[in-house]
């Protein structure tokens, strides 16, 4: 470690809580580099975990935050915010009709998905949602007891009640955990912290299926996966699956923090002023953000190329297999791709990070990536060999 890194390493140690496990001390970025107080150069195949989907400094997003800043950084929802309502709208189109509320984050949004689900069924009495094994949706405590991993609870005991676990992929033990007081099924269109896992096709129309039969409500988690990061606005569009309430944040907001619960105009109805509520949520410079992601995602035709840079990545990483057997798999969708390998995939993480490739894992056995979705070709080519380096590095005779 570089003497530079070195003094802001202690500098965390002596004055933050010991949450995070940080590697390099990033100061700049431009499109999908970025650069760290040493000056090295990294191809960013993170995006920030699937935040900055027109990359570092896109000039389009940057100038909208910029502008907004100088006139009005923050507005209180006492008040009209045009920003929040031109956002609210576009997102409606991009849904079919769904209306919206902003919050700061993916879990804050999670949290008032829930409460909307718990509110739609209160009056038969129905508050239970399933959600599953391997996923995860955000740290605060309702959203650690969602979230079904022994990793994100472990401590924080007693968990809040109201929720049942299935197993992924399992439309068994979706029906099984049924009971009297549920609501509604939450799930991840593809666990993205769980492993990468796709949901299969006939699972997650059985599970659309079973909660018409059911009378339950359909809540996707798309804090991951939206905003074009398999290809389309939203995963659950390539499924033939549309969710009654779905969320949103990550890469919705362009880098700032910004969170959104999108439902159904008759569920949202329910609602009056009071019963949720939030002093950040929609803030100007944020939803000014989000509005030119949506316009550059179009623009400049990101949803495609996610698919075809999506290609490009799976298949460069298809290829290292015939090499190096300790590549097991490579699943995922568009430009959220995970490669499980055999052994560590932390190792592997800190052997591109020391070639010049920023990628992060999910799970104990699977290296994530998730670039920019305006990557280049170019880049994408450079990537792949140093990945390909640092696997010789680490399984190379």
């Amino acid at each position: 470690m570089s003497n530079k890194t070195d003094d802001i390493a202690k500098l965390y140690d002596q004055y933050l809580m010991p949450t995070y496990s940080p590697a390099v001390a990033l100061v700049s970025g431009a499109g999908s580099k970025v650069v760290d107080i040493d000056n090295m150069q990294y191809i960013d195949l993170t995006s920030g975990i699937a935040c900055l989907a027109c990359g570092h400094c896109h000039p389009a997003v940057t100038e909208a935050i910029v502008n907004q800043a100088k006139v009005l950084p923050h507005l209180s929802n006492l008040y009209y915010n045009t920003n929040m309502v031109l956002l609210a709208q576009a997102l409606s189109r991009l849904s079919g009709g769904y209306k919206a509320f902003f919050a700061n984050s993916g879990a804050e949004a999670n949290e008032n998905m829930i409460k909307l689900a718990r509110l739609w069924g209160h009056e038969k009495g129905k508050y239970e949602v399933i959600t599953f094994n391997k996923g995860f949706h955000g740290r605060t405590l309702a959203m650690c007891a969602a979230t079904a991993q022994d990793k994100i609870q472990k401590g924080f005991d007693p968990m809040p009640t109201g929720f049942a676990y299935a197993d992924y992929n399992d439309l068994d033990s979706v029906k099984a955990a049924i009971n009297e007081k549920t609501v509604a099924v939450m799930l991840e269109p593809i666990q993205g912290e769980g492993g990468v896992i796709p949901a299969d096709e006939a699972f997650l129309k059985g599970v659309a299926d079973l909660c018409k039969e059911k009378g339950l409500l359909l809540l996707m988690d798309e804090i991951q996966t939206g905003m074009g990061r398999t290809g389309s606005f939203f995963a659950w569009e390539q499924t033939g699956v549309k969710p009654d309430l779905f969320t949103l944040a990550k890469a919705l907001g362009g880098g700032l923090p910004l969170g959104a619960v999108l439902a159904r105009p008759d569920i949202a109805d329910l609602l009056h002023p009071g019963m949720l509520g939030t002093t950040f949520g929609g803030n100007p410079c944020a939803c000014a953000a989000a509005l030119a992601v949506i316009t550059t995602i179009e623009k400049e035709g990101l949803l495609e190329h996610a698919k075809t840079a999506g290609e490009q990545l799976r298949e460069g990483l298809e290829a290292l297999m015939d090499t190096y057997p300790q590549i097991l798999e490579v699943r995922g969708r568009g430009l959220l791709i995970g490669m499980v390998v055999e052994g560590s995939a932390k190792e592997v993480v800190d052997s591109c990070r020391m070639g010049g490739v920023l990628c992060c894992t999910a799970g104990e056995h699977v290296v994530r990536f998730l670039p920019p979705l305006n990557i280049s070709e170019k880049d994408l080519e450079e990537a792949l060999e140093i990945i390909g380096d640092s696997l010789e590095e680490l399984y190379g005779e």
